[in-house]
């Protein structure tokens, strides 16, 4: 049997680099003003970084403590939610209360829910962020045809209304008696 040998412990691993586009998350993010909020996809479009929403949350979570990103105004940076809201999106209750502390410091109203009204704080540089033209595209074209589908129906049930009324004018004269009048209702 082989005697075993013992390794010297390994050292830690170093600290990743950031990725070069996340100096320019944290230039935005460091732009925002005091009791005002943005949030993650406005931080990446801001950037020039659109639909990088979730690099916006890796860049601010490794976020260190100490050093020249420390001071990088983290907190200001909220998930986006349902019509012009925005909510602290941290599910650690540590993290996620410290958030709603600070933002609550610079004046920011947070309800019981941790969400945030964008048209009162919200802060997107010059103007809101824009959908992107491939939504609007994609909007517009869901809109004709949910259009068209209902215009197809009413026409559908137009018919059907007719066709009925037809039937029924033409069974009556068949008997002899006058079409059936319908009832007001």
């Amino acid at each position: 049997m082989k005697p075993k040998t013992r390794q010297a412990p390994s050292k830690a691993a170093p600290v990743p680099e950031p990725l070069s586009w996340w100096n320019d998350f944290y230039r935005v993010v460091c732009s925002i003003p005091r009791g005002r909020i943005s949030t993650y996809g406005a931080v990446a479009a801001m950037a020039g970084h659109p639909r990088a929403a979730r690099h916006v949350g890796q860049a601010l979570s490794a976020l260190g403590e100490t050093g020249d990103l420390a001071r990088v105004p983290w907190h200001r940076v909220l998930g986006s939610r349902s019509r012009q809201r925005a909510a602290i999106s941290i599910k650690d209750p540590v993290g996620g209360a410290l958030q709603r502390a600070q933002l609550e410091a610079e004046g920011v109203e947070v309800d019981v829910r941790g969400s945030v009204s964008l048209d009162r704080y919200g802060w997107f540089a010059s103007a809101p962020p824009r959908t992107s033209a491939r939504k609007a595209t994609k909007a517009t074209r869901a809109t004709k045809a949910t259009r068209a589908t209902k215009a197809t129906r009413a026409t559908k049930a137009t018919r059907a209304t007719k066709a009925t009324k037809a039937t029924r004018a033409t069974k009556a004269s068949r008997r002899g008696a006058a079409a059936p009048k319908r009832r007001a209702s």
